[in-house]
């Protein structure tokens, strides 16, 4: 097998979201072990309502429905973090070719006068395209976001910090909610649907796709295709929290593959949520995770805000 072959047969073993209340130290023990394995975690039983999600879905496949000149006028805000960003734009770090994909973002609201206006924009709504988006797409932002907070516990807890050590860090952190569109894909080409890449946030939480095409990177350099069980979360480490953690939980690449010939007509829809630190939290390597046998792999301390436009700029979003 070459390495680069994709690997199906083996499986991210899920976690239940259910044991966060009965047995919170299995539950982070469990969770903390897949993200040290795999930097991903498949989390079952979430509990968030399906029909809910399944609106945030129609209101997104709606927007995408439009032609350009209506998605177009929504093209705004700082380096794409607000509203949306059209095909052809965003490439991997270190690819050539940019991903088949199109995609909208929502962020969160802050009031005025707020020390971060600076590094976030406003929302802006298609309200007038698709009057339900507001609400559906909102309520998924606020949800995902909650969700984040309590999978962080379970982190610090793995990672022997206070189970609350990082609310005050991202409580009002530039977190993204990205609905992703990948229209059916062309025959042959160097493009893929998202090119092999890292995530730059701390964590982030991903509802299952309809259509294939996950794909994570194993330790040997073969690809494990991700099918969660229906109604699963899949969520994965990003730079920062990898970078604070003096890489003690991985963040992994991957990619979205395109699909076999008999799916290629197919849209693919997927809306991962970036969670992020505040944008003044300084990503300084934890003490707890340096020691003889794992010297600091980064010195330098970075702001959440500096490292975020660094890496935006690598793939051509800033």
């Amino acid at each position: 097998m070459s390495q680069t072959e994709t690997q199906p047969q083996r499986v991210i073993e899920p976690v239940s979201y259910a044991d966060f209340a009965k047995d919170f130290e299995g539950f982070s023990r469990d969770l903390g072990a897949s993200f040290a394995r795999y930097g991903f975690a498949v989390v079952k039983d979430h509990g968030l309502p399906q029909a809910r999600i399944e609106a945030a879905l129609k209101a997104t496949k709606a927007f995408f429905a439009q032609p350009p000149e209506a998605k177009l006028p929504y093209k705004v805000g700082m380096a794409g973090q607000r509203g949306f960003t059209p095909f052809g734009i965003e490439t991997a770090k270190g690819n050539a070719h940019f991903d088949l994909k199109e995609f909208w973002h929502v962020g969160r609201d802050l009031p005025k006068g707020h020390r971060f206006r600076a590094h976030m924009d406003d929302n802006v709504w298609p309200d007038a395209e698709v009057p339900e988006f507001r609400e559906a797409v909102g309520w998924l932002y606020q949800a995902l976001d909650a969700m984040g907070l309590k999978l962080l516990e379970a982190i610090a807890v793995y990672l022997g910090l206070d189970r609350h050590f990082f609310d005050p860090t991202v409580d009002m952190g530039n977190s993204v909610l990205r609905l992703l569109h990948y229209p059916p894909t062309p025959a042959g080409g160097p493009n893929i649907r998202a090119g092999a890449h890292e995530d730059i946030n701390v964590i982030t939480l991903l509802l299952g796709a309809e259509e294939a095409g996950l794909e994570v990177q194993d330790r040997d350099g073969r690809w494990i295709a991700i099918n969660p069980p229906p109604g699963a979360l899949v969520c994965n480490i990003g730079d920062m929290l990898q970078r604070l953690t003096n890489e003690r939980l991985p963040s992994t690449t991957h990619r979205v593959v395109n699909p076999a010939p008999e799916r290629a007509s197919f849209a693919r829809y997927s809306t991962p949520f970036f969670l992020h630190f505040n944008s003044d939290y300084l990503i300084k390597t934890l003490p707890s995770c340096i020691d003889a046998a794992h010297p600091d792999r980064h010195p330098e301390p970075i702001t959440a805000d500096d490292y975020l436009m660094e890496r935006l700029r690598e793939i051509k979003l800033a």
